[in-house]
This record gives C-alpha cells, sequence and structure tokens, in this order.
C-alpha cells in the first residue's frame, strides 16, 4: 500500500472516529433536553398543598397519572394524586386531565438511540475491515440493582369510616382521642396534651385490625401508609433499616399522617437469642424514628400483631407503642351488627338472630367468608334468595377448610358456658381485674407489677384451674376446653416453686408444684360447691348474651346473697 493510500485510510478512521464522537454527545444533549422538557416540577407537602389550597393560591391543576399538577404564579408544583381529596380541588380550581406527551418523548428518544448506536455498531465492522487495525477496548460495568430495591411509598386517602366497621364500640371509644388530635392537633398541643406516637392493635387473625386502621386515617381524612412488617425484612444488609427510614420521612412529609405497620411481630421480635442482624437493625431503626418523633409531628404509628408476646419490650415502653386496644372475637351482638352490612347485597330471607347464634367464634372475615360461600351456593342451586339452610350447608366448609377456626354446638355451649361461668366468678371473687369474660375468651388482664404476694398468685392459679375443677363437679367429666388453662396452671405452679420458693421447700421441684396445684383445687371445689347457684345463673347468662361483665357478676351476687 503507497503512503498516500495509507494517509487517506487513517484520515477516514480519524473522520469515523469524530463522527461517531459527535453523534454520542448529540444524542446526549438531545436526550438531557427531553428529559428537561418531560417533568419541570417540583414537588410540595400535604401541609403546602392545604395552605395554597386554603388560601387561593392554585391558578390551575392538571390531573396526570400518578401526580396532580397545581400552577401558582407562573410556577408548576406537583403533588401524589393519592394524597389530593379530588372533589374537593375540582370545587376550587378549574381541574383537568393533563395531555401526556411523555410516550413521545420516549418514542423519539429510542428511535434516535437505535439509530446512534446501529450507525456505530456499522462503522465499527467497517474499521475491522479496514488495512490499518484499530484497538477497541470496551468495559462492561457491573450492574447496579440498588434501583430494584428500593420501596415505592405511596399514601393512600382511606374512604372507609367507622360506618363501614361493625363490632367494635368499645374499640371506636378508644381511637375517638387519636381521631380528634389527626384532625386538629392545635387544640392538644395548646392544652399541653402529648398524645400516644403509636397505638398498637391486638386480636386473633380476621378480627380486622388493618380495617379499623383504615377507618381511623378515612374519619380524620388524612393521608395512611400501609407496609406489612415482612416487608421490613431484607436479606441485603441494611436495606430494611433504609425501608424503615424511607417510610417514615414520608409520612411527615405529608403530616398529619397514619403510618400502619401489620404483622409488626415479624420486625419488631425481642433481641438476643436467634442473632438475626438485619432484623435487630431494622427494629433499632424504627426504634429510633419512634423516639425521633415530635411531639407536634402529626404523625401516628398503629401497629398491629396476634403475638405480643413475641414483641420486643423497647417496643412496648411508654413513648412508642404506649396505648395498647385489644381487639377480640365478636360477640353474639356485634355479630349481627356484621351480618346486617355484609347481607345487605345479598337478597336473602334469613333470621339474623338464628344465625348470629349459630357463629359463635367467628371472626369479622369468616363472617364474611360465610355470607359469601352460603350465596355462591344458592347461586349453583338457582335459588333467588340465600336461605338459612345455604348457610348451615356452608359452615362446615369454612370452618373446616384451609383454618379450623373456634364453634360450639349447643351442647358445648353449655359445657363452655359454664366453664367461663367458674373462671369468671373466680377471678371476681378473687379479686382478679377484669371487664368482662366472654363464651371464647377470658378477657382478664395481667398484673402489671413487679412485686406479686404467695396469695395473688395463688389467686391466679386458682382462675386457671376453675373451669376444670368446675366441670367435674357439674358434669363429672374431664373435657379437652381445659387444655389451655391446664398448661398455664402448670408453668404458674412450677414457677411459684422452683423460683419465688411458694412451695413447702424454698427450691422445689415438680412435686411441690403438683402440691400446690391440689391445694388450690381442693380449695376451688369447696368455693364453687357453696356458689352453686350463682355459678349456674352466671352460666345461663353467658349461654345467652355470650358476654358477662365484672358489674353483672357482682349483681347477680348481691342478689342471691
Amino acid at each position: 500500500m503507497s503512503m498516500r493510500s495509507k494517509k487517506r485510510a487513517t484520515l477516514r478512521s480519524v473522520s469515523k472516529n469524530l463522527l461517531i464522537i459527535i453523534l454520542s454527545l448529540t444524542a446526549v444533549l438531545f436526550l438531557s433536553t427531553l428529559f428537561m422538557l418531560k417533568e419541570r416540577a417540583g414537588s410540595i407537602d400535604y401541609a403546602t398543598y392545604e395552605m395554597m389550597l386554603k388560601n387561593k393560591m392554585i391558578d390551575r391543576a392538571l390531573m396526570g397519572d400518578r401526580f396532580i399538577y397545581l400552577e401558582s404564579g407562573g410556577e408548576t408544583f406537583k403533588i401524589p394524586k393519592e394524597a389530593v381529596d379530588l372533589s374537593q380541588l375540582y370545587k376550587a380550581v378549574p381541574l383537568r386531565v393533563k395531555e401526556n406527551y411523555a410516550y413521545i418523548y420516549d418514542l423519539v428518544a429510542l428511535l434516535l438511540l437505535a439509530f446512534i448506536v446501529g450507525y456505530i455498531v456499522y462503522a465499527l465492522k467497517r474499521q475491522r475491515s479496514e488495512p490499518i487495525p484499530i484497538r477497541h477496548e470496551i468495559q462492561i460495568a457491573p450492574a447496579d440493582n440498588s434501583d430494584d430495591m428500593k420501596m415505592e411509598i405511596h399514601p393512600q386517602v382511606s374512604d372507609i369510616t367507622f360506618k363501614d366497621v361493625a363490632g367494635i364500640k368499645e374499640v371506636k371509644e378508644e381511637l375517638e382521642e387519636i381521631i380528634n388530635f389527626l384532625k386538629n392537633p392545635k387544640k392538644f398541643i395548646d392544652f399541653g396534651v402529648r398524645m400516644p406516637r403509636g397505638v398498637l392493635l391486638v386480636g386473633p387473625p380476621g378480627v380486622g385490625k388493618t380495617l379499623i386502621a383504615k377507618a381511623v386515617a378515612g374519619e380524620a381524612g388524612v393521608p395512611f401508609f400501609y407496609q406489612s412488617g415482612s416487608a421490613f425484612v431484607q436479606i441485603y444488609v441494611g436495606m430494611g433499616a433504609k425501608r424503615v427510614r424511607d417510610l417514615f420521612a414520608k409520612a411527615k412529609e405529608m403530616a398529619p399522617s397514619i403510618v400502619f405497620i401489620d404483622e409488626i411481630d415479624a420486625v419488631g421480635k425481642a433481641r438476643g437469642g436467634m442473632r438475626n442482624d438485619e432484623r435487630e437493625s431494622t427494629l433499632n431503626q424504627l426504634l429510633t424514628e419512634m423516639d425521633g418523633f415530635k411531639d407536634s409531628s402529626g404523625v401516628i404509628v398503629i401497629g398491629a400483631t396476634n403475638k405480643i408476646e413475641l414483641l420486643d419490650e423497647a417496643l412496648l415502653r411508654p413513648g412508642r407503642f404506649d396505648r395498647r386496644i385489644f381487639v377480640s372475637l365478636p360477640n353474639k351482638e356485634e355479630r349481627r351488627e356484621i351480618l346486617k352490612i355484609y347481607l345487605k347485597k345479598v337478597p336473602n330471607k334469613v333470621d339474623i338472630e338464628r344465625l348470629a347464634e349459630m357463629t359463635v367464634g367467628f371472626s369479622g372475615a369468616a363472617l364474611a367468608s360465610l355470607v359469601n360461600e352460603a350465596a355462591l351456593l344458592a347461586l349453583r342451586k338457582k335459588k333467588k334468595v340465600v336461605e338459612i339452610s345455604d348457610f348451615e350447608e356452608v359452615k362446615d366448609k369454612v370452618l373446616y377448610g384451609k383454618k379450623k377456626l373456634l364453634a360450639f354446638s349447643q351442647k358445648e355451649k353449655e359445657i363452655q358456658a359454664l366453664y367461663q361461668g367458674a373462671k369468671a366468678l373466680s377471678a371476681y371473687w378473687y379479686g382478679l381485674d377484669f371487664e368482662k369474660i366472654s363464651l371464647v375468651g377470658e378477657g382478664i388482664k395481667e398484673v402489671d407489677r413487679e412485686i406479686l404476694s404467695r396469695g395473688e398468685m395463688m389467686a391466679k392459679l386458682k382462675v386457671f384451674l376453675a373451669g376444670f375443677v368446675a366441670s367435674k363437679l357439674y358434669y363429672n367429666e374431664v373435657f379437652s376446653n381445659s387444655a389451655q388453662d391446664l398448661a398455664k396452671a402448670k408453668l404458674l405452679a412450677e414457677e411459684m416453686v422452683s423460683r419465688y420458693g411458694m412451695g413447702s421447700k424454698i427450691f422445689g421441684d415438680l412435686h411441690d408444684a403438683t402440691i400446690l396445684m391440689e391445694e388450690a383445687r381442693e380449695e376451688l371445689e369447696e368455693f364453687l360447691r357453696s356458689k352453686e347457684e350463682i355459678l349456674k345463673l352466671l352460666a345461663k347468662k353467658l349461654l345467652h348474651n355470650e358476654t358477662v361483665s365484672r358489674e353483672e357478676i357482682g349483681k347477680i351476687s348481691d342478689e342471691v346473697f
């Protein structure tokens, strides 16, 4: 090859490289311009939005896919669509749908990028065929999937209120203060009142803890942030803690607001034992965020669990989840109200009173499933209305499907009424604290004291044994419903003799625990025989109403004696 040819080939190669560089720079500038044109609005928080709306500072509003765009004084701002009451905004300012040109930008950018990449590939192939070799070193950067691990946090505006939630009268009363605080925090702050930073809803699965939290948000009219506790548990070091920070940062930005953490025991288990550094790091971040709340921040944290005994003590101390609300299975009256709601949309000829009686032990979720299954059965049978026979037919399917639920026949109700009546009478007589005892739950509060006497612990032991003793006295039989209470009694008796020296020896063993339980049983037999009339009246009341309060036991005792 001549010198002139080599020079010409070199010039062609240089010109091609220069052209590739120019095209690449043009593409970068063009894509940057498209990106700038695509989104120019700055984000604002909920408090700023309310101020702008109240002071009539919004000239025009545009509704996009994810955001509401607000034009004010020649500038454009955006706020998540979920945080805005659209009907209220529509009354205040003109609201129209934002023209979405984003897809055009994306299409043009994609076509341009495809053209440039295609040309570069073509140019490189041509260069390889030239006689003058040109070396190309391509370095591939390692993939960074950190963006994939980011948690999208979107607030919800709940349209559920307490009118939509039946059977939780006492829970509603507990939460009224929280709602009033979220509606008007200044009133409480000016009076020097600090509202609880955290509220813990405790109860079995299916009783409506999530629904209650949504109803609180709906009543207060504030943004609602929902997260499951398991969403914070990550295999990547530090990601769980980051998710907690992001969640609380967003909640504070849109305060007043509610953060609801379902299944909080997944992240809030007691530390120590089977060590999990990542989970402990996430829990520590949660504790830090709750400590970091100012009294005027307007953020309330609501947690839900059915395993409060697993939670870390630091999470339950005053200043964090310092208000606990127990949500129990609905009683007969509450089931009746829940069934009324679910049967509204279903054509039926059903005696709701009878249906409430036959669903002892059903949670709200189980009642919803029961109504749905009965309606499906009636539809399969080509009926025009749902009848009580349809409920009777599907009841076992609901009870013994994926999860077996508690239910009683009439005979079992009578046995359970005597069993629970004996516990209620013993708790009242021996001075244990409780509000009411139901057919399916004891309702006896745990003693929150460091120092207890032998007499106080014996009283608790007797209550655990009361149903067992009553069944032997009046049925001359032992039933399986005493299993849980007997296990508690055994554990308590062992602790009394082995840890607290309350047996016949300072350091007792299993034999001493048995002697202690026998002592309690003998005293209970004498006590329950002497109170036979009261016990039968209590069992009758439980059989009919499914609950009996401390005050009602007192009245029955006064009437008999």
